[in-house]
């Protein structure tokens, strides 16, 4: 520890450390566009464990600090051996290894995935649609499947990217985007073989197997897409912070160099790339947290050039899709606190074009307010169909056009499950002209299921049919209960949804003989995503050991629109601590009203963005909880943000603030978790996890927060240990039994914390 170390807040001059980036350029400070002024004279921010920020990943020091730490944290846990085994096993047996996705048509083939028992990764596979075109045959025969690896889930399937294959002898491997050709005689991919998300780029002849195009000096983003036929591919470059910024177009088995069609220098931004649902357009967005632009380039046009839909306007969001000669737009046009629903001749420069899409009484069916929030649109060749959220939850609206070239409304409804809280959102699907959209609908105690729902009559059960189910061996719905229920903050205003799912016995238990019963709590509450009420097989491990499982929706996440992630109200910006008051408000409730739980049998977690929350969670209110799961944790959050060599910096000064800045450095620090470590305080035992190649949240954040834990923290605090992968990246371990493995250490760890190591499973 070294009391001196600090970095600089604020405005440098030349002489001053931390001027000059690693390419030997001055550092950003501020973005060009923000109207504050800088911290003058700058300010020094501790940090006394910055000698563990190694950018090369090459420092003997800190790769054996790291060995040792990992080292430590096994000696403290190798106790639990059993139980992670334990673990590891239920959680194994609460999968079907060997299954396949819900296959999905697409010209003449259906497109599906495949795992193996015993194999780490997917095949991507595909088989012939049956004679006559896309009939339901195909649905009975994929039912009848044996479910044996050696059997095909369809007649005449076949592999066409075994992943497996791609992984052999690689510590790490992950697919970005796996994209068919139009003649579906060849595929296009990007893998990531380290974790940092740097990917390379593949196209191979999906009969044969052959790599046909690869340029092994090629590193790009995961992003890929087709041109008009087998001849082009798109695809994305990143910059040296890894942000994605120029768009390439690429011949196939050309020596011609890759032609630069754009590039985004404002360092704000990240740039995207999709392709419209019709294929007739490519999208390149350009989008930083608050301000977006997109070109389109015409695909039938073989002369077309980039064009723009509209300019960017300082905080206008939009993004578009293609129907019928029209633009579909999703925008905040006008201030609106959610996202509307408008459509515009598919011209460029057409901003001023942009009209609410109305029903035929006039009335506009997104326009923007509080109750209703547009999150995607999908336009097929007769409906358009819509997702959001609406009462707190996601939902799917079908919008019927008159016709196929108009975009007159004729029909507008929303689908409705019979759950009061459940997740659904967009299942597999490939073609424009379909007349049935798939969606996959779960909640906390269902399973998944793809659902086939017609175009023409979505709102009739009777037509709709089940095409896949998730298999759960040895699980019955029967014995779980789940409730959605809202908690008031400390604001007296504001009312938190929360979601619970539990053992009905254990419950039963609680409420009937006043018994505190463990519980864990998650949350995340950052960049507007939302923490839905999903299935999670895995989640058995702990209510069959009978924890009852919390998910807080707190602000700074979307689940009741964007006001809940924005300002004035939300938990961005300068009242992100509204993220943080929220979850230890429902981590009271479930202790002083609900009564459900008590301090001591209290466990909480969070990933990444989440693992902040969780950092000033347990510094705001260490005595509430046994034990804290800070997964990937983004808890060095001054002096990274400080920063802008640091990938996803910049960017991120529209989520947080830029604490250079006088405006938002002291709020910043004020709720930063390394910097509020309570000194003498007893802190809760804390398990973080990190992964060396992690260019999201870098590994030396959870190795610092740790350090600084366990310097600050009363003498009978619980342990605090630290996990490095020094084999992946921000999302954990790519090979899914390491995943499991991975998962079970940390649920014993959890357990054993709070006294369950030894509980009977139900």
């Amino acid at each position: 520890r070294d009391e001196d170390r600090h970095v600089l807040a604020g405005l440098l001059r030349p002489d001053d450390v931390g001027y000059l980036g690693p390419n030997g350029r001055p550092l950003v400070r501020q973005s060009e566009s923000s109207p504050c002024p800088l911290l003058d004279p700058p300010v020094k921010v501790p940090d006394p464990y910055g000698w563990l920020r190694d950018e090369k990943r090459d420092d003997p020091e800190v790769l054996d600090h790291l060995k040792a730490e990992n080292a430590y944290t096994e000696s403290m846990t190798s106790h639990l051996s059993g139980l992670r085994d334990d673990l590891y096993g239920e959680m194994l047996g609460g999968i079907r290894e060997t299954d396949h996705t819900t296959p999905a048509p697409d010209g003449k083939y259906l497109y599906y995935s495949r795992t193996y028992e015993g194999k780490s990764y997917r095949s991507m596979c595909r088989a012939p649609l049956p004679p006559g075109g896309d009939g339901d045959g195909w649905i009975e025969a994929a039912r009848e499947w044996d479910g044996a690896k050696e059997s095909p889930v369809l007649p005449g399937e076949k592999a066409y990217l075994d992943v497996n294959e791609l992984a052999e002898g690689k510590p790490y491997c992950s697919t970005g985007q796996v994209r068919p050709s139009p003649s579906h005689n060849l595929v296009a991919y990007t893998v990531d073989f380290s974790g940092d998300e740097v990917c390379g780029l593949y196209v191979r002849d999906m009969e044969t197997g052959e790599v046909v195009d690869h340029d092994e000096g090629l590193e790009c983003y995961g992003a890929v897409q087709w041109g008009a036929d087998d001849t082009q591919v798109f695809y994305l470059k990143m910059d040296e912070q890894k942000r994605p910024y120029q768009l390439y177009r690429r011949t196939i088995g050309s020596d011609a160099p890759d032609e630069l069609l754009y590039q985004e220098d404002d360092e704000l931004y990240w740039v995207g790339l999709s392709k419209s649902f019709d294929s007739k357009y490519v999208f390149v967005r350009s989008g930083s947290k608050e301000t977006s632009e997109v070109h389109f380039l015409d695909l039938t046009d073989p002369n077309a050039e980039l064009r723009c839909v509209a300019e960017r306007r300082k905080k206008v969001l939009y993004s578009v899709d293609h129907r019928s000669g029209s633009w579909y737009v999703k925008s905040n046009v006008g201030g609106t606190p959610n996202l509307r629903l408008m459509v515009s001749p598919a011209v460029a420069d057409s901003a001023d074009l942009w009209t609410d899409v109305v029903d035929g009484d006039g009335d506009v069916l997104f326009d923007g307010g509080h109750a209703r929030s547009v999150s995607a649109v999908t336009p097929f060749a007769s409906h358009t169909v819509v997702s959001g959220r609406e009462g707190g939850l996601p939902q799917i609206w079908i919008v019927t056009h008159a016709g196929p070239d108009t975009s007159d409304v004729e029909g507008f409804v929303r689908l409705d499950f019979d759950e009061d809280a459940y997740d659904v959102g967009l299942g597999p699907n490939r073609e424009y002209g379909s007349d049935s959209v798939v969606v996959a609908y779960d909640s906390l105690v269902t399973p998944l299921s793809s659902i086939r729902v017609p175009l023409a009559a979505p709102t009739d059960p009777g037509r709709r049919a089940v095409l896949k189910e998730q298999v759960v061996p040895d699980y019955d719905k029967a014995e779980y209960g789940c409730e959605r229920t809202a908690v008031k903050s400390r604001d007296g205003e504001t009312d938190i949804p929360v979601s619970l799912v539990y053992r009905r016995d254990v419950m039963d238990r609680a409420v009937a003989n006043g018994e505190r019963v463990p519980a864990h709590l998650y949350g995340y509450g950052s960049y507007g995503s939302c923490m839905e009420a999903s299935f999670r097989a895995s989640r058995r491990c702990l209510l069959d050991r009978g924890m009852v499982y919390v998910i807080a929706h707190v602000r700074g996440g979307g689940e009741m629109g964007r006001p809940w992630y924005e300002e004035p109200k939300g938990a961005k910006y300068m009242c992100k601590k509204n993220t943080f008051d929220d979850f230890v408000d429902v981590a009271r409730w479930l202790v002083d009203d609900k009564k459900v739980t008590a301090p001591d049998v209290l466990s909480c977690e969070g990933r990444s963005a989440g693992g902040l929350l969780i950092g000033a969670s347990i510094n705001q209110a260490p005595e509430l909880f046994k034990m804290a799961l800070l997964g990937v944790p983004f808890v060095d959050v001054v002096c990274t943000m400080i920063d802008a060599s640091i990938p996803l910096t910049v960017v991120e000064w529209e989520e947080w603030g830029n604490p250079n800045e006088e405006k938002y450095h002291n709020y910043m620090m004020e709720y930063s978790p390394i910097n509020n470590v309570k000194k003498g305080a007893k802190y809760p035992a804390c398990l973080l996890t990190g992964g060396l190649h992690d260019p999201r949240v870098q590994y030396w954040e959870p190795a610092k927060m740790a350090a600084e834990l366990r310097y600050k923290q009363s003498a009978d605090s619980g342990p605090t240990c630290i996990k490095i992968d020094m084999a992946a990246g921000h999302f954990s371990a790519s090979d899914r039994y390491k995943y499991l493995r991975e998962l079970a250490f940390d649920y014993a760890f959890l357990l054993d914390q709070l006294g369950l190591s030894g509980a009977v499973k139900k």
